[in-house]
């Protein structure tokens, strides 16, 4: 007799890219879709970005789904009891940290979703992004629009003059560039 597995297998699913490339709009749509079928759902999101909300993971275009603001990865393995997907926006703000929560919230069956930037804005990885693109079974990586050409953009250009790592901000502090654009830029 052919016996079926009922433990869920957990997976990582990174959504990486430039700023205004969609990637929060990516996992707000796949945990509406998680939470249109009835599984428990959990989004998690920095203390530290309050650029729209405080309390909501919310897109450049507006759209908004719940999270809790957390100032630690740990946080996540206690308030991620009985849940079925784990969504993180904005991950490149957390520390090291929260490659090994997200490998144990994984290992415990619970599908993790994960959105940030890839790149910090002189062009070099962000934070743990590359070590969470490493330990995912699955990563996309979304392009925005260069502003200055049309091509398909994946740096985030920084408009204002800080040499700051982490400087919140929106269409007033960063725009969406190509390579050469970027690179150009960066050459003034």
């Amino acid at each position: 007799m052919f016996l079926e597995n009922t433990k869920k297998a957990g997976s990582i699913e990174v959504i990486c890219g430039s700023m205004f490339s969609g990637k929060t709009e990516e996992l707000i749509r796949r945990l509406k879709r998680a939470k249109f079928a009835n599984q428990k759902v959990e989004i998690y999101k920095p203390a530290i970005d309050v650029r729209y909300s405080d309390d909501q993971v919310v897109s450049h275009d507006s759209h908004s789904i719940p999270s809790t603001p957390i100032d630690s990865p740990a946080s996540m393995l206690l308030l991620s009891s009985d849940v079925e997907v784990v969504g993180i926006d904005e991950a490149q703000f957390f520390d090291e940290t929260i490659v090994e929560v997200v490998q144990k919230l994984a290992d415990r069956g619970i599908r993790v979703i994960i959105a940030g930037l890839d790149m910090d804005f002189a062009g070099k990885p962000f934070g743990p992004m590359p070590a969470l693109m490493a330990v995912a079974e699955d990563v996309q990586k979304v392009h925005a629009i260069c502003v200055k050409c049309g091509s398909p953009a994946n740096h985030s250009h920084r408009l204002a003059k800080s040499d700051q790592l982490v400087l919140l901000g929106e269409k007033d502090a960063y725009e969406p560039l190509c390579r050469h654009c970027f690179n150009a830029a960066e050459a003034k």
